[in-house]
């Protein structure tokens, strides 16, 4: 750690030349909550730690379109008190709140927690059920990617030499659309979940659902989306009926392991009643 570097660019292009020159031995801060715990630990030692919080592209949850734009800076707590944002999409606020501790709230940010790339990470189901894409820039200018093509598995992203995630966009909601996040964690807070779900849905005028995504987390190398599931919301009214083919399916779907914190049947019980109930809590919070 002797020789590690610390800078703070004040523009998007000079982070994405010092993330460029260190070739790889760069991590970005944007949070921290991630980074410092692994560098004290001695899991990580980079050559260079830009941070990325004097950028003002990374600041502000601004309406764009008709959806939103989250800097890739903002911490969970901003998310939280962004009254129009928690009542598009309480289900990625949600996610998002379960992030750590309150005092973790006020630093730890979406972005952060998708870059971590933990395949249980709470912010990172319900984004990609949402259909959430990241702005990132790079040595070739921006471009930009959808949220579930960032994680490649634990600890892994597709970030290329040189980029970092400068926002998230959610997309516009049409009427009568909303989502939800559950998760199930083995003690009562601060812990990492064991199964996470995340459900987004549209509902016609007539209560019949005509889009749906279910995404789960924690139950494999990295987030599971369920095209079973969503096609059993599909055409239903969200009934019992459809969310027991809901169970079903993301159940059939999980590939949890075994460890200290849950055995495969158990997880793969969860992830079934978990997906349910999030489609169930979705449905009535797009019917209000």
């Amino acid at each position: 750690m002797s020789g590690m570097r610390y800078e703070a660019p004040g523009s998007v292009d000079e982070a994405v030349a010092l993330l460029a020159d260190a070739n790889g031995a760069a991590r970005v801060l944007a949070g921290g909550t991630d980074l410092l715990v692994q560098l004290r630990a001695g899991m990580i030692s980079p050559d260079v730690v830009v941070n990325i919080k004097d950028i003002s592209e990374t600041h502000g949850i601004t309406a764009e379109g008709g959806g939103f734009r989250i800097g890739a800076s903002v911490s969970g707590a901003e998310m939280g008190e962004n009254a129009a944002l928690v009542a598009a999409w309480p289900g990625v606020v949600e996610g998002a709140e379960l992030i750590g501790s309150t005092q973790v709230q006020g630093r730890a940010t979406m972005t952060g927690n998708l870059c971590n790339a933990s395949p249980a990470a709470d912010g990172v189901p319900a984004l990609i059920a949402g259909g959430a894409t990241c702005t990132i820039a790079g040595p070739n200018g921006t471009r930009e990617a959808p949220v579930g093509d960032i994680p490649t598995g634990p600890g892994k992203t597709s970030l290329g030499n040189g980029e970092f995630i400068v926002a998230i966009n959610l997309p516009a909601r049409p009427a009568n659309a909303s989502d939800a996040y559950l998760r199930m964690i083995p003690r009562t807070e601060m812990d990492i979940a064991i199964v996470g779900a995340g459900v987004n849905l549209v509902l016609d005028d007539d209560g019949t659902c005509t889009a749906a995504s279910v995404v789960l987390g924690a139950v494999g190398p990295k987030t599971i989306t369920v095209a079973d599931a969503a096609a059993a919301l599909v055409g239903s009214k969200v009934d019992d009926a459809a969310l027991e083919a809901v169970k079903a399916a993301a159940s059939a779907a999980a590939t949890p392991i075994d460890d200290k914190r849950g055995t495969v049947a158990y997880r793969t019980k969860v992830a079934g009643v978990l997906a349910a109930r999030a489609a169930a809590i979705a449905a009535t919070r797009a019917r209000s």
